[in-house]
């Protein structure tokens, strides 16, 4: 065979991913390193350091420590435990194999959800001389959670119970009670003695009473494509791909399903329809792709399309909520705030979220539901969550790449939780996030949304942005402009304006000192409601009078008040507004600013600006907000 022919015979082998799992000393290092060592997938110079570094800080006596060839961090190998989570590559003549060394201790339980996450098969070690043990249930409680569906129960050491029969079939016998309630389709029971190398690789003639396949002879035949998705097509978009301008594609992996050249396909969140008109991969076109495919397709029409967004078949969709119940395991070391908005990462798709309700926390060792406030590090329980927009998902147990997130800390950027989704929320079921403490509050008239919520929420800060100046000093025009271009930069932003508010608000007022102070009175005190919700308001009124515009500034709060002068002289504001002064200078208008009342130039400004530097006046307000951290406020 050339090496071209044996390179393709290697390409064609089937993978298999797979993770130890068990207590402390019951060999799952060992066992790994003996699979290795048995196989004859060891180079001649690791062999040599292996049998060195047996005789200086091994724990096997005089045989060779194989776990020395998993247990890699410096402070496994002095205590002789699994810490991290160990990765081996190893190939046989029928399958590729990626082996996960997970730890065993409880406090490593975010360790071993890491590694068992992409795991098809789970080895569950036992102690022959120790059964069925608390640790066993915990290690098997998470391997359903993640919804693997193989187990082999490796009943190690059996070497030091004399190989007998009796031993192993109790051992079997307490581990299938264990598993009824749990949900694991297919498990196998192997007796082996991973020092010894008995049913590792070859068949035992210690056991003849068992009368199964050899461990490394299990693993190269047991059945595991058949578990992945193909029913529900789910291509969730991670990039556009423009290469030139004729030609626009969608590239992916596929999650699960099949999708096929000419497939009529919709997608989500737009509903738009479409047909598949190429599938494209690195070594050219094909006609239909499959998980874990990587590929590139192109439509019929030109549909908008973008990262996030999910092609589906029309007659196949997931479940489309914002609500869903999960399965969530805490991977942080920092304790769970209810307060935390969270980045969810779904599919390619990012959004913000937040736990509404613990349903409940399960403990691990004996699988007890109990009633918990917060989660700390690998805790496990049951949540319900919402997210800001709508995710495309189908639950966790029929669709493992749709039904899998991850939460992460919107400062520190940490990944606080991974979460498996159960199903969606029903109306009726939607929590009640109102407290005792809530109630308290609402009869005190407080609001139940922290200022801190809102400004994250609308990454600003509630303040007023008070224009004046006299009539046709252009104050109107720099508020409108200003209005929009906030509106397009992403700000959530009201206008108040004299005459809209004099329509309506201030309808039975007239323009009297005394009407006056109760018209502005009434803005100020719109213009501190809407600031306290969170939404920056652009008010543009004459407000002639330092008395007037300090009472307003102390309504609305002296720290949300920024006062912006449009600095025009009489004599500009008049041929702005010919008409409007005609009738004042005629006695057709009375109390009119700058006519026949004073208008008091304003001392205490944020801001002085001109009529004449329109171009660049709400470049210079923006600029200001920038820096004040009022808009953006992060």
């Amino acid at each position: 065979m050339d090496i071209k022919e044996f390179l393709d015979q290697d390409q064609k082998k089937d993978l298999l991913r797979l993770l130890t799992a068990g207590s402390v000393d019951d060999g799952k290092s060992t066992l790994i390193g003996r699979l290795l060592f048995d196989s004859k997938k060891l180079y001649e110079d690791h062999l040599q350091a292996l049998e060195r570094d047996s005789k200086r800080i091994g724990h096997a006596g005089e045989e060779i420590d194989y776990a020395l060839l998993l247990d890699g961090l410096k402070a496994e190998r002095e205590q002789g435990i699994t810490i991290d989570v160990a990765y081996r590559y190893f190939s046989t003549a029928k399958r590729k194999f990626i082996i996960a060394d997970t730890p065993g201790h409880e406090q490593y339980t975010r360790n071993m959800v890491t590694g068992a996450s992409t795991a098809n098969l789970a080895i569950i070690l036992i102690d022959a001389r120790k059964g069925v043990i608390t640790q066993t249930k915990r290690h098997t409680f998470i391997v359903s959670l993640l919804g693997i569906r193989h187990i082999v129960l490796a009943v190690n050491k059996m070497d030091l119970m004399g190989y007998k029969k009796e031993v192993f079939d109790s051992i079997c016998d307490d581990y299938r009670s264990f598993i009824t309630d749990l949900d694991i389709p297919d498990v196998n029971f192997i007796p082996l003695s991973a020092l010894k190398g008995e049913n590792v690789v070859d068949v035992s003639d210690k056991m003849p009473w068992y009368h199964g396949s050899s461990l490394l002879e299990f693993l190269e035949s047991v059945h595991v494509s058949s578990d992945r998705n193909f029913s529900d097509l789910r291509f969730p978009v991670q990039y556009v791909l423009r290469p030139t301008l004729d030609f626009r594609g969608f590239s992916a992996r596929v999650t699960s399903g099949i999708i096929r050249k000419d497939d009529e396909i919709r997608v989500l969140p737009s509903g738009k329809r479409s047909k598949v008109t190429s599938i494209i991969t690195y070594d050219g076109e094909v006609d239909y792709a499959y998980p874990p495919q990587s590929v590139t397709v192109t439509l019929e029409d030109e549909i908008d399309i973008s990262r996030g967004d999910m092609i589906v078949h029309t007659d196949n969709l997931p479940k489309i909520e914002r609500h869903f119940e999960a399965m969530l395991v805490w991977m942080d070391e920092k304790p769970m705030s209810s307060e935390t908005q969270f980045y969810l990462k779904h599919t390619t798709n990012t959004t913000k979220a937040r736990i509404d309700t613990i349903r409940y926390k399960i403990d691990v060792n004996t699988l007890e539901k109990s009633g918990i406030e917060r989660f700390t590090l690998n805790d496990i329980g049951r949540v319900v969550i919402t997210s800001h927009k709508p995710l495309f998902f189908d639950p966790y147990k029929k669709n493992h790449g749709t039904g899998a997130f991850v939460l992460i800390d919107p400062v520190s950027n940490n990944t606080c939780a991974v979460g498996m989704i159960i199903d969606q929320l029903k109306d009726q079921d939607l929590p009640s996030r109102i407290t005792d403490m809530d109630l308290k509050k609402i009869e005190r008239g407080e609001c139940l949304i922290s200022r801190e919520e809102r400004e994250k929420f609308y990454d600003q800060r509630g303040a007023t942005i008070w224009i004046t100046g006299l009539h046709g000093s252009g104050k109107n025009h720099l508020a409108y402009t200003l209005e929009k271009r906030m509106f397009d930069e992403g700000a959530t932003v009201v206008l108040l304006d004299g005459s809209t508010v004099r329509s309506g608000l201030s309808k039975e007022l007239d323009y009297s000192p005394a009407d006056r102070t109760e018209h502005l009175r009434r803005v100020a005190h719109v213009a501190r409601l809407l600031n306290e919700q969170g939404i920056i308001t652009i008010c543009s009124f004459i407000s002639p009078d330092e008395d007037i515009r300090r009472q307003v500034a102390e309504i609305i709060g002296k720290d949300r008040f920024h006062l912006v002068y449009m600095d025009a002289d009489l004599e500009f504001c008049r041929n702005n507004k010919p008409l409007l002064y005609q009738k004042a200078d005629a006695h057709e208008i009375e109390n009119m600013p700058g006519v026949d009342i004073t208008f008091e130039i304003p001392q205490a400004t944020k801001l002085t600006l001109r009529p004449q530097e329109n171009d660049r006046n709400c470049d210079v307000i923006l600029d200001y907000l920038a820096k004040e951290k009022i808009f953006p406020f992060q």
